[in-house]
């Protein structure tokens, strides 16, 4: 058993401010060090062109290419490592498990995954230029895994495949962006269908309404169905599954076989967060085993948060943050059934067999 930690970072103000100062956390960094080794130990599949993907985040996301230009100045790198390592755009997301279940006022979701990809960050943001205020763990800095923003929307993304890529952004920086500049299910349905897409995956949405939306986004199609639990595949677009699906249908079967937990939130977070349930997943070493559960109260503005499983969780009062009261907490604690590093606590290199891939 591993115990492991998230690091919380709240910040007010500016997105240049916002990334500068993550630029001057990140210096001398285990997360960063590791970034940097792997690519020296091989070369990234995809081309860096700033001219384009500052011209796709001035069109969806200015906010956040301010941001990288702050953390490009802290870091004193140059822009094409940082768009590199934490740009979101052109490159290739890794192949991952996670479900997701929604009910009339919760999302829970699993976050599986390849724990040396997992960089232990839970950030609360609320910009004072542009864009939505924003509660969740992070992905490769800028992205998010998870979250909810001021407006009450959560999202959370599922894997589907990254077979025959298109030019666009990946998943964990499309869910920074919908929960940036999306106040309703409806604006980021829109967003979804406009957003050019690098891979293909299933984003779930909910908002106060109660409603939920699961937009299928591929880089080929875009296509949006009412339903309130996703795994690892389509329904609509069946033709862009994977071959074997046998871990996604048996995680739906087993949320759909005990209905009676999925009723209300507490019951939903111990469906999916015990271990013994059929939904949590340890299996680590083919990336797809569960790294965290988080649960969103959309009316409430609640987050509850927990590393592990069989974990009680840390409760975040995103309203009472928002009004400008801060948290007396720095670090989430759990603890994980697994033996291999994490990208914030370990120095490593990504598995042999995953070379190419990005943490």
């Amino acid at each position: 058993m591993r115990h492991i930690h998230s690091n919380i970072l709240e910040f007010r103000g500016s997105h240049y401010d916002f990334g500068f100062r993550q630029g001057e956390l990140l210096k001398d960094s285990i997360t960063l060090d590791n970034r940097t080794k792997q690519w020296k130990a091989k070369r990234p599949r995809f081309e860096i062109d700033l001219e384009d993907t500052e011209q796709a985040y001035r069109k969806f996301a200015p906010g956040i290419w301010e941001e990288l230009i702050g953390l490009q100045e802290s870091l004193e790198l140059p822009m094409e490592e940082v768009v590199r390592d934490f740009g979101g755009y052109r490159i290739d997301a890794m192949p991952s498990g996670c479900s997701i279940l929604t009910g009339q006022d919760f999302m829970v979701r699993n976050y599986d995954f390849h724990p040396q990809t997992y960089e232990g960050r839970f950030s609360l943001f609320q910009p004072d230029d542009q864009g939505y205020a924003i509660i969740g763990p992070t992905s490769r800095i800028t992205g998010r895994m998870d979250g909810m923003n001021e407006k009450g929307l959560a999202m959370g993304y599922n894997f589907t495949h990254r077979k025959k890529p298109g030019d666009g952004f990946v998943c964990y920086l499309i869910g920074r962006i919908i929960l940036e500049t999306c106040a309703t299910i409806e604006e980021a349905v829109a967003l979804l269908k406009e957003i050019p897409h690098r891979g293909s995956f299933s984003y779930i949405v909910t908002d106060p309404s109660g409603e939920t939306r699961i937009i299928e986004a591929s880089p080929r199609a875009v296509d949006v169905r009412v339903s309130n639990v996703c795994t690892n595949h389509f329904e609509i677009q069946q033709h862009e599954n994977r071959n074997y699906l046998k871990d996604s249908f048996g995680r739906l079967e087993a949320i759909h076989t005990q209905k009676s937990q999925t009723e209300d939130a507490l019951q939903a977070f111990r469906l999916f967060n015990d271990t013994d349930k059929g939904v949590f997943s340890e299996l680590y070493k083919s990336w797809a085993g569960t790294i965290h559960t988080s649960l969103y109260l959309p009316k409430e503005k609640s987050v509850w948060f927990a590393l592990g499983g069989n974990q009680q969780p840390t409760v975040f009062d995103f309203d009472s943050w928002l009004k400008g009261k801060e948290l007396d907490i720095q670090k989430v604690h759990g603890a994980i059934d697994t033996e291999i590093g994490f990208a914030h606590l370990d120095k490593q290199f990504l598995p042999k067999q995953e070379k190419g891939a990005s943490i």
